[in-house]
């Protein structure tokens, strides 16, 4: 049926069934330290991303040192403005084994987010990178270090959440 249909319909409905295509990754869990910096920056920009992209994954965050029912801090929060990206409802909460198993993939923010990972869930090894893996780089902590600091960080994290999204 395909054959009878010219080069351009057909490129048309394979863009279209690539976009669509079930993802292998259908839980994704972002992690940094507090929750508040970082990961939910990522959590919500996969989202708004994996979303644009016609996808359905389900994407959460949480931290190995998290500041528990805090909100986003507030250059996060202004960095998803400038984006249209409403992070208000985000709040902070600790990993624990229950996120690790229920992630099909985890991405961390540096190595010793990963190791912690690993060591409160084993099982977890095999699906966990660091969220700069394509570029083998991790996001640093911009917690209190300054405008400039957080904008780097924010600024990579949408460099590697890009990159991820192609993959995923």
């Amino acid at each position: 049926m395909l054959r009878s249909l010219g080069r351009w319909q057909q490129r048309k409905i394979a863009t279209f069934l690539f976009r669509h295509r079930p993802s292998v990754f259908q839980k994704i869990l972002t992690v940094c330290t507090g929750n508040i910096c970082r990961s939910p920056v990522a959590e919500y920009l996969l989202r708004h991303e994996l979303v644009s992209a016609g996808r359905t994954v389900e994407v959460r965050s949480a931290g190995i040192g998290a500041m528990v029912n805090h909100p986003a801090d507030d250059a996060a929060l202004a960095f998803m403005d400038d984006l249209s990206i409403p992070m208000e409802a985000h709040r902070a909460q600790q990993i624990a084994q229950s996120h690790t198993r229920w992630a099909d993939l985890i991405l961390v923010m540096q190595k010793h987010h990963l190791d912690y990972v690993v060591a409160l869930d084993p099982t977890a090894r095999g699906k966990t990178f660091l969220l700069g893996h394509w570029s083998k780089q991790e996001v640093p902590d911009p917690y209190q270090r300054g405008q400039a600091s957080h904008v780097a960080a924010y600024q990579l994290v949408s460099q590697e959440v890009k990159a991820w999204v192609k993959r995923v």
